[in-house]
Parts: C-alpha cells; structure tokens; sequence
C-alpha cells in the first residue's frame, strides 16, 4: 500500500516506522536537514525502554505535489501547523487522509477539504499515542514499534477503515476506533494544556514543572474547570476515567503529578510552545462561549505560565 507521513517530527517519524514495518510502501514528507537525515540513514529511532537502536529505510518527499496519489495520507503535526497544509491537501488528488494530532477544531478542518478540494476527500482525525524527542540525528521514542492510534471520523464510520486495518495489518499496532472523536480530542486538551502551560520559561525553552503544592492545586482545579467548559459545550468527557480522576481522586492525582514533576519523563511528552499557545487560544475562546468561570486556570496563567 502507498502511504505518506506529512510530518517527520517525534511522532510522525514513529508512526513511518510502524507503516515501513507493515509492509507498505512509506515515504515521508520531510524538508532541510531532516530530509537530509532521513535520505542518508533512515528511520533511525532509539527505544528508551527496550535499550535498543532500530534502522529502517524509508522514501522521502519535500513537497506533495498536485499529481502525487497515495493510498492513505497520514497528516503527523503540530495543532498551530495544520492550517499552512490544508491547502496543499485540498490540492493534491489522493482521497483519503487522516489528520492526526491534538486538535481543537477538527470540524473546521474538514470542511475546508470539502470546500475547497479539486476531488472528494475522506477525512478522519486521530491522535497516535505514544512519546519522545529529538536528539541530534535520532529520535528517542517509548514506542518500540508499537502503540496505538485512537481514531474516527465525524459523521459515522471511516469510510476507508479497510484501509486502514490493511496498514495495520502486520505490525502490533492497535486502532482504537472512537464514535465521538472530536469529543475525546477536546477532552485530551484540557490536561495537555494545564500540563504543558506551566513548562515553558520566558524565552520559551522547554522547564522543569516546579512541582510545588500550590502549583498542583492549580493545575488539577484548572483541569476540573476545564471539564466543566467542554461540558458546558455539550461535549462529552471522553474517557469517562479522566474526568472520574480529576475530580474525585484529586489526591492520587495530586501524587501522580508530584512524581511527574520530579521525573525527566516530562520532557518524552511535552508539546511546543506554539502549539500549547494555540490551543491556549481556542480554550479561551470556548471559556467566552460558555461563560463559565475558571478562577484556577485564571491564576495558573497569571502566576506560573508565559501565557498572557
């Protein structure tokens, strides 16, 4: 199957990986450097956990021209990115695209690939879960090869599922098929966001969470605020479990962000700044929407982020 990963950070570069050992024909969308990298050695990844160094060939593309078909396209970025590429999406002849990713307004996204789209496009939105970073020509990953996509479309089934279950279909790899996935896309933002808020020094470098007990406090009470926007929104809280911990057992939660702060662990899974400011952004437009009162996130932005 010919598939292409547009994105070659941490987690697109996980997810070619995956696809390669599938069996498919991958080639990644990468530019500079990168793209450099990846022509000259591959898809080099290290697995933290497994204490082992994987290598495999991949394609490479620096553009997606009009004419350039793919079975599937994996759309692998940041939420502040996605909007430079829908154009060049809308352009490109391949149907069916999934769009992958913390994302606070997928259905807008959908439809301007169904406005603007030179043929009929298929989307689906989904998030790879999995971590790690870069460093120097490799990347660090806790995936090993394997992991999961939670995944779904906004109107009813994916119309190119067998598609996808083919990708899939030899690699430990798991689909996590949602009904609600826009739900569960705005329900992981709440907690990425008051995680990640607070990571982030003046000059916008990456910072160890001060881990402090009035800190914690505020993130959890912004957390629960946060739930009560999307609800507010009729969104369900997807997971039901997150909400559960959040606001019952705020305790353990308590502990469990107390240990993440004292960990290096942090820095596998935290986002860049100008993602976090963007869906900082869209948060704050669903709080003027509802008008529900968030007194924890309001002090958790004032006192311990850069994001004003």
């Amino acid at each position: 199957m010919k598939i292409l990963v547009y994105g070659a950070g941490v987690l697109g570069t996980q997810l070619a990986q995956v696809l390669v050992r599938g069996g498919n024909d991958v080639t990644i969308l990468a530019r500079g450097k990168r793209a450099e990298e990846l022509e000259k050695d591959g898809i080099v990844i290290r697995h933290i956990f497994q204490f082992r160094t994987t290598v495999d060939p991949v394609r490479v593309a620096r553009t997606l021209e009009v004419d350039d078909q793919y079975d599937l396209i994996f759309v692998v970025m940041k939420y502040n990115d996605f909007p430079s590429v829908l154009p060049i999406l809308a352009d490109n002849q391949s149907s069916n695209i999934v769009i992958v990713g913390n994302n606070a307004d997928a259905r807008s996204m959908q439809t301007y690939l169904e406005e603007h789209s030179r043929i009929e496009k298929q989307v689906a939105f989904g998030f790879h879960v999995s971590g790690g970073r870069r460093e120097k020509d490799r990347m660090l990953s806790i995936g090993a090869g394997s992991g999961q996509m939670v995944i779904g479309s906004l109107d009813g089934d994916i119309g190119f599922k067998p598609l996808l279950d083919q990708a899939f279909q030899h690699v430990k790899y798991k689909l996590n098929v949602l009904s609600d996935i826009d739900a569960w896309l705005k329900s992981h933002i709440i907690p990425i966001l008051m995680l990640n808020a607070v990571s982030f020094n003046e000059k916008r470098e990456l910072i160890k969470l001060d881990g402090n007990r009035k800190q914690i406090q505020h993130m959890i009470g912004a957390m629960d605020e946060g739930l009560s926007v999307l609800e507010a929104m009729g969104i369900s809280v997807i997971p039901e479990i997150q909400a559960r911990v959040i606001r019952k057992h705020k305790r353990m939660l308590y502990l469990l962000l107390k240990i993440y702060s004292l960990l290096p662990m942090h820095k596998l899974f935290a986002g860049a700044f100008g993602e976090i400011e963007a869906l900082s952004d869209a948060f704050t437009d669903w709080k003027k929407t509802t008008g529900i009162r968030t007194p924890h996130w309001d002090v958790l932005k004032r006192d311990y982020t850069i994001l004003k």
